[in-house]
């Protein structure tokens, strides 16, 4: 089926959109595609910023506005007002420089990937009015001239292309090679050149002598590169050329913490020490130039004399609890044991006179340095600093028994963090979590394992600097009462965590590598357990009421299993997986008088490897998220494919519904998280549906999330016969009988357990088969596929 005839019909009729969401990895992308051809979606907040240097933070010298990347969206915030918009890219390249023009109206930005292009953005009505492609792998960093006629783009090391060109006409007027890296660029005041610097590197080019030569095609630009001196082995990662009464000279700071200036006849002039072990970015105005250094440290030069002026206040300390941070002076308690994030990138505003910067751990401040003795914070926001893995919705339930306050929802990334955030503005008070000084959005931080060097990027994105690959928090699962949180590691622990005080009770290690996903038994099914699956081909099943014991493990796939379910209604409970061994297991719960087992009913072997799985409202069918970009539509009790759909692949980790109906999260490998407000109508008829089954079921009120599989069965399923052309899905509902019954929370839940306990699935008396070798299987099972 192709995207068009999709589009098409979905201008016809919208509950395909609900539809869409049974499937996960392979469509999420697809249907935010959908979504917004009709306009049903728009993007509200984005929580995240992929910031690597200086090149990808701008302001605005007229509004105070800051611009800052986000993957392939420019997130322009209003600091004060704590206001975003959001400008995306049609070709979903990623972002990695930008800047405005003089006069604020325009932003120009450059992006990475294959054939990349410099496009320029009226801001006021988030519209692209023009762009130009001269660059083969990606754009390092842009910058308007003063007057705002011409651009300079710099393309990445092995570009070797700077080049100017005059946007109004689309055309590049003047180009050259440059053989090394360069970091960042500048332009004069007086408009008659600018300055590139990076690896060894500081080169002036001129514009007039240019022009000079200039027929009616690109012509070569003229470059003179600096006299370096003794700097000549030097790194210059940040530049700024003077203003006012110091327009003639340039200040360059090096990797390794120097401050140099440069005169107007390109000769290294003076240089001083910013007694730092290293330094990354600068910012020049007629009063100050600001230094952004190593360990938080940001420090104040004059420009007429490089004298040393002040410091500021440094951000948070890496490993902070953001939940002590309620009054004004938590932020300037000095720890001097503490570590703190390295400054990346700076920019000012010379008219409010607010110094956003930007550090390693992607937190966003934003000080108030008009007066330098006395310096505030505007603005701040702690955001993932690694892959978002994973996302969760809190389950909507009455008030007395909630742990967590309304529009809540937790993430996972590889920056071992779990966070806590909330899409409500009208947070309800009265829970343990309230607002704090550190973020608007976010209410809690759990810090997994004591090292807190994952929190910080390593290197620019692109480059071979990155996360330890075994670090970080894989997976999440939230128990069906809301009470407790599942979090699963890259090194094979499962932790278990309290969410009334986000405290860990216990950590069980149950596999030798990542856990990949997590499952809960739902209420209806009668049962109280959670499954572990990893990479290391074993499926274990915890009991909740034995503390987490094990029940039973699995150990039927050959290879990584990246997918569990539970569907059914006690006593005929099933288990589903799927996995890289392009097998399906369909096993069905069995009461013996050693206990709970999971015996295997069916198998289905596929010709391609199955990614994810997912399971509709009535969990009877099952659909999986393949390798070949199909998605498998089967029936869970009797293991039989009934349709086959083809989507395009797209990377984005996960998705969820809020509580309210009103917003789609998504996450994605980018460490961001967006958050998409879907159209009224969308939402109404969404709400009129749930509350039809709630009055259906004979609940008034429910303590499960509507994740997708709730939200698919809220607007018709009679549309689906247009993707199959084929007889429509069944939309009646399940026999009384068969109806879920109001889930009920445990008292035991309600009650503060034990502290931490550590202990190992080999240690547990209650494993009945080994955990290895795995055994040999038959080389073929009956399949019907």
């Amino acid at each position: 089926i192709s995207p068009f005839y999709l589009t098409r019909e979905i201008k016809q009729t919208s509950p395909l959109l609900e539809w869409a969401c049974i499937v996960h990895h392979v469509s999420e992308c697809c249907l935010l595609f959908l979504l917004l051809c009709v306009r049903q979606v728009v993007l509200e907040r984005v929580l995240g910023i992929t910031t690597s240097n200086s090149s990808g933070l701008a302001c605005d010298p007229n509004t105070g506005l800051v611009a800052y990347p986000a993957g392939c969206v420019v997130v322009i915030l209003h600091p004060k007002k704590n206001k975003q918009t959001h400008i995306l890219n049609a070709s979903r390249k990623t972002f990695t420089a930008l800047a405005f023009s003089q006069d604020g109206k325009y932003l120009v930005t450059g992006e990475s990937g294959h054939m990349p292009c410099v496009r320029v953005w009226d801001v006021a009505e988030q519209a692209q009015v023009a762009e130009v492609q001269c660059h083969k792998y990606g754009v390092a960093c842009v910058v308007f001239s003063t007057n705002s006629s011409y651009i300079v783009s710099v393309g990445y090391q092995h570009d070797m292309t700077v080049s100017v060109w005059e946007w109004r006409k689309g055309t590049v007027i003047a180009s050259n090679k440059v053989s090394s890296r360069v970091l960042s660029v500048s332009f004069s005041e007086d408009n008659s050149y600018f300055v590139t610097a990076g690896n060894r590197h500081v080169k002036f080019w001129y514009l007039d002598a240019s022009k000079e030569r200039r027929v009616n095609s690109t012509v070569p630009l003229i470059g003179r590169s600096g006299l370096l001196g003794e700097q000549r082995n030097s790194m210059f990662c940040g530049l700024s050329c003077g203003r006012g009464n110091m327009a003639s000279s340039t200040y360059c700071i090096t990797s390794s913490g120097l401050l140099c200036q440069f005169n107007s006849r390109r000769m290294l002039d003076a240089w001083v020490d910013l007694k730092t072990t290293s330094a990354r970015c600068l910012s020049v105005n007629e009063v100050f130039i600001f230094c952004g250094c190593a360990d938080g440290t940001v420090r104040l030069f004059s420009p007429q004399n490089l004298h040393y002026v002040t410091t500021l206040h440094r951000p948070h300390c890496l490993g902070v609890d953001i939940t002590q941070g309620l009054q004004p002076g938590h932020l300037f308690v000095a720890n001097p044991e503490a570590q703190y994030p390295d400054t990346l990138a700076l920019t000012f505003d010379p008219v409010t006179r607010h110094l956003t910067c930007v550090y390693n751990d992607h937190s966003v401040y934003v000080w108030d340095v008009r007066d330098i003795k006395n310096v505030g914070k505007v603005y701040s926001a702690l955001y993932h600093s690694g892959c978002v893995w994973s996302l969760e919705t809190y389950p909507d339930m009455d008030l007395s028994r909630s742990c967590l306050p309304p529009g809540s929802f937790l993430t996972c990334s590889s920056d071992n963090t779990i966070r806590l955030w909330h899409s409500d503005p009208g947070m309800v008070q009265g829970t343990s979590c309230l607002r704090n000084l550190y973020s608007h959005d976010l209410l809690r931080i759990v810090y997994v394992g004591e090292d807190t060097q994952h929190l910080q990027t390593e290197g620019e994105r692109g480059e071979g600097g990155g996360m330890d690959a075994k670090s970080g928090i894989r997976v999440l699962g939230i128990s069906p009462d809301g009470q407790h949180l599942a979090a699963g590691d890259r090194n094979g622990n499962v932790h278990i965590f309290g969410l009334q005080f986000m405290d860990q009770l216990q950590k069980i290690e149950a596999h030798d590598s990542e856990v990949l996903c997590l499952e809960f038994s739902p209420a209806e099914t009668g049962l109280h357990l959670l499954a572990s699956a990893s990479r290391d081909r074993l499926i274990h099943i915890f009991n909740m009421e034995k503390s987490y014991s094990l029940e039973q493990t699995v150990y039927d796939h050959s290879a990584s299993i990246t997918a569990i379910k539970f569907t059914g209604v006690s006593p005929e409970v099933l288990m589903v997986s799927c996995g890289a061994d392009k097998s399906i297991y369909f096993r069905t719960a069995e009461q013996s008088s050693e206990g709970l087992n999971f015996a295997r009913s069916h198998h289905v072997v596929e010709k391609t490897t199955l990614y994810d799985m997912d399971l509709d409202a009535t969990h009877t069918h099952a659909a999986i998220a393949c390798q070949d970009r199909n998605i498998r539509y089967t029936h869970a009790a009797i293991a039989c494919q009934d349709r086959n759909i083809r989507y395009t692949h797209a990377i984005v980790t996960g998705m969820r519904f809020s509580q309210d109906c009103r917003h789609l999260i998504t996450i994605s490998g980018d460490s961001c998280v967006f958050l998409w407000r879907l159209d009224s109508q969308m939402t109404n008829s969404m709400r009129k549906r749930l509350a039809e089954r709630k009055q259906t079921a004979g609940v008034t009120t429910s303590a499960r999330a509507p994740t997708k599989e709730h939200l698919i069965s809220l607007l018709s399923f009679e549309i689906v016969s247009l993707l199959f052309q084929g007889p429509a899905a069944g939309t009646t509902a399940l026999p009384a009988e068969l109806q879920p019954a109001p889930l009920q929370p445990r008292g035991r839940w309600a009650e503060h357990l034990n502290p931490l306990a550590i202990r190992s699935v080999l240690e547990t008396h209650s494993l009945q088969r080994p955990l290895s070798p795995t055994p040999r299987r038959k080389k073929k099972y009956p399949h019907c596929w």
